[in-house]
């Protein structure tokens, strides 16, 4: 069951994980761009973005263990 999760995955859990890398990416390029080019600003402006991009990590990690919680139980 684990090795074929996500195929079985279900829309949400999937929109969680890819929105949860694709914002942990955008702030760690802000970040790396920010601190090259001395921009404190937008180095500082990109903390909020990877923080956000880890609540949905969280948040994709509890409706997976959910889903899987819910297979056990049958």
């Amino acid at each position: 069951m684990l090795e074929q999760f996500w195929a079985t995955a279900s829309t949400s859990y999937k929109v969680l994980v890819f929105s949860a890398m694709g914002l942990i990416a955008v702030g760690l390029i802000l970040s790396i761009v920010g601190n090259t080019s001395g921009n404190q600003g937008l180095a500082i402006a990109s903390l909020p973005v990877i923080g956000v991009g880890l609540v949905l990590h969280v948040a994709g990690l509890v409706v997976r263990g959910q889903k899987i919680r819910k297979t056990y139980k049958k």
